[in-house]
Order: C-alpha cells, then sequence, then structure tokens
C-alpha cells in the first residue's frame, strides 16, 4: 500500500515546501526593507512557530482519530491563501501576522503527512521510508532557494510570493484528488494514550530535547544566514539562493542512503554522529569570508543532516507506534516549534547586542546541549 500512496504524499511534501522554499532567502532582506530590526526579524520568523507550536498537538491527536486527508487538503489550502498575504503586508506587525496565519496551516501538513507515511511503512524499513520523505520535503525546501532568488532579480519579489500561492495550490489539488481516503482503517488504535504516558517514554523524552534545542540553533541559523551572507560578503540574491540550494542538494541526495543506514546501524549512535559533523560547520560559517568558501561548508553540513534526520525520524516512527502516529509526530514537531520560536528572537538579541558572528557559535553551542541530553535521556 505504502508503494502507491507515498508519491502522493511525496508530491504533496514536495510542492508546499518548493513554495515555502521560494521565500525563504527572500523574508529577511523583505523584512529589512520594511524597517524590521535585528530583534524584529528575529520576532517574525518565530510568529510561525509560535502559532505552529501550539496546534500541531491537537491536529496530531484528531488525526489519530479521525483521519489525516481532511486535515492535510485544509493545511495546504490554507497555505495557498496566506501565501497572498506576504504580497499585502504593508509593516512589521502585518508580515508578523502572515506568519502566524502560515503557521497554524503549517500544522496541518507536514506532521500529518509524516503521520500518514508512518503509518504505512513497514516494520524494519522506518528508516527507507522517512528518508524518502524527508528527501521530499527538503527537495522542495532545497530548490525554492534559487528560484526565489532567480525570480526575484528577474521579476520582483512579488513575482516570488504569487509562486509559492500558485505551488501550494497544486499541492492541494493533487492531495485532493488523487490522495485515497484510507486513514481510518490505519490509525490509532493505540492512540488513546495521553501525553502523560508517552512523557514516560526515555526515547520520546530524548527526542523532544535534542529537537527543542537543536531548532533554537537552526533557527539562528536559518534567520541570519542570508543577512550575512549579503552584507559581510556581498552576495545578491540569486548567490543566495545558490547558496541555501547547494545547503540541502547533497542532503537530498544521500537521505535515501542515510534511511537505509538506520535500518542497519544503531539509529541513537547515527543521530549523534551525524549531528556533531552538521555542528562542527555551522561553528566554522564565519570563518567563511567568500561564496565559495560557504559553498564548501554546506557538503558537511548536508551529509550530517543526511545521517542524522532519516534515523531520528525511524525513531520516532517506533515510538508512534506505541502511542499514537499523529501524537507522537506532532510532541516532536512541536518540540522544534518550540526551538524556531525562541531561536530567531534569542538570536537577533545577540545580533543586535554583540555581532551576527556571535549568532553562528551559539547556534553550534545549543546544538552540542541538545546532542548530550538526547545521550543522557537513551543512554
Amino acid at each position: 500500500m505504502i508503494k502507491k500512496v507515498f508519491p502522493i504524499l511525496a508530491v504533496s511534501l514536495f510542492s508546499a515546501m518548493l513554495g515555502v522554499g521560494l521565500v525563504s532567502p527572500l523574508l529577511p532582506l523583505y523584512a529589512q526593507d520594511l524597517g524590521a530590526s535585528g530583534t524584529q526579524l528575529g520576532i517574525i520568523f518565530a510568529a510561525y512557530g509560535i502559532s505552529n507550536s501550539v496546534l500541531i498537538p491537537i491536529m496530531g491527536r484528531l488525526s489519530d482519530r479521525r483521519g489525516r486527508k481532511l486535515f492535510l487538503c485544509i493545511g495546504l489550502a490554507s497555505y495557498a491563501i496566506i501565501s497572498l498575504g506576504y504580497v499585502w503586508a504593508a509593516n512589521v506587525s502585518q508580515l508578523t501576522l502572515v506568519r502566524v496565519i502560515q503557521g497554524v496551516a503549517g500544522a496541518m501538513i507536514i506532521p500529518i503527512a509524516l503521520a500518514y507515511i508512518g503509518d504505512l511503512s513497514p516494520e524494519g524499513e522506518e528508516g527507507k521510508w522517512m528518508g524518502y520523505a524527508n528527501a521530499a520535503f527538503f527537495g522542495g525546501f532545497g530548490i525554492g532557494p534559487l528560484l526565489g532568488g532567480v525570480l526575484t532579480e528577474r521579476f520582483g519579489m512579488n513575482t516570488s510570493f504569487y509562486s509559492m500561492g500558485s505551488l501550494c495550490l497544486l499541492a492541494f489539488l493533487v492531495a485532493v484528488l488523487f490522495l485515497p481516503g484510507i486513514e481510518q482503517r490505519k490509525i490509532g488504535e493505540k492512540g488513546h494514550l495521553s501525553l502523560k504516558d508517552m512523557s514516560t517514554s526515555p526515547m520520546v523524552r530524548g527526542l523532544f530535547s535534542f529537537r527543542l534545542v537543536q531548532a533554537v540553533g537552526r533557527g539562528g541559523l536559518m534567520t541570519f544566514l542570508p543577512i550575512f551572507a549579503a552584507t559581510y560578503i556581498g552576495l545578491g540574491t540569486t548567490l543566495i539562493g545558490i547558496l541555501l540550494t547547494v545547503n540541502f542538494l547533497p542532503m537530498i541526495a544521500l537521505l535515501a542512503l542515510g534511511g537505509r543506514l538506520a535500518d542497519r546501524f544503531s539509529r541513537k549512535a547515527l543521530v549523534i554522529l551525524g549531528n556533531l559533523t552538521y555542528l562542527i560547520t555551522v561553528a566554522s560559517i564565519p570563518l567563511a569570508n567568500t561564496f565559495w568558501q560557504q559553498l564548501w561548508l554546506c557538503f558537511p553540513r548536508a551529509i550530517g543532516s543526511a545521517i542524522s534526520m532519516p534515523a531520528a525520524t525511524a525513531l520516532t516512527v517506533e515510538e508512534g507506534r506505541k502511542f499514537g502516529m499523529g501524537s507522537t509526530i506532532s510532541i516532536l514537531m512541536m518540540a522544534m516549534g518550540i526551538g524556531m520560536a525562541v531561536g530567531p528572537p534569542l538570536s537577533g538579541v545577540i545580533a543586535d547586542s554583540v555581532s551576527i558572528n556571535a549568532v553562528f557559535y551559539f547556534g553550534a553551542i545549543v546544538g552540542l546541549i541538545g546532542t548530550g541530553l538526547f545521550t543522557w535521556f537513551t543512554r
């Protein structure tokens, strides 16, 4: 069954994240044009994480009980509509509101699509299928920045926002027309356990801590890498888009292999090894002062992510079989949402009060803390 359903979910994930990736190199620059300070820029990015993390556990539990397709389709349609809000936003407050609403829509897309795939993944092949799912997810998000940078330089920033809305609408139509409504048969005979029961699992504790603290650092990286590239290296939007795209392409190519490794070797060890590799490259960002130096840093960073992400997601699927797939994935996605909400404003304060270089050192340090917490809880 998963071989028939997965391509549809993959197209939905890819199309939606391609649209989102279009604006990733543009949002910091767009916010600066509206007069946002470093702290305000952090708040704009955090707005998505705040609304997203509040609703994710609710949507995950509801999808365990009422099926996945309805929530997935509503989320994709909402994404398409709110994309127009970027064009209409005339000040920092309105842009923040757009991000809040987009976070609500996002709570009904990514965790539910991953839960759907987790439901159908055969035992022993969790890493394989979640590796494919991560490849579809990051494939769209990785190609998006390059496309967004080119569209902005040639046709203006609004064209990128309209393109994002169109791609999300395409993902919605694919899901409505082709995704079979089979969720009810596969969902959650074990999804009745409470969050208190889930919190007793050492693996859930470890994954929650890891994703929360790691996301704090990643949030700052995503927010301030385009600013660093534009301000300190002097790159245009096309080169920034290339930089962000190359940050993902090697990872996308290796995620399937990473998933197969997660089915053969210790998933815990792969999470730790991959994340340490990633953190070394984050700490090296301020030392790379040219486009080509930054470009070469993307490769080990992508390899580390390709090793750790499928392993962590496969461990999540294992726990999801105990506590309800939608509930478990949503709780861990909520941890990421909280981290992404806290990270950008905190990094903005660091950038304003210390320097933008300190943002990347801070990201590496908190990521190391997250890896230590994961190791401790799952010892």
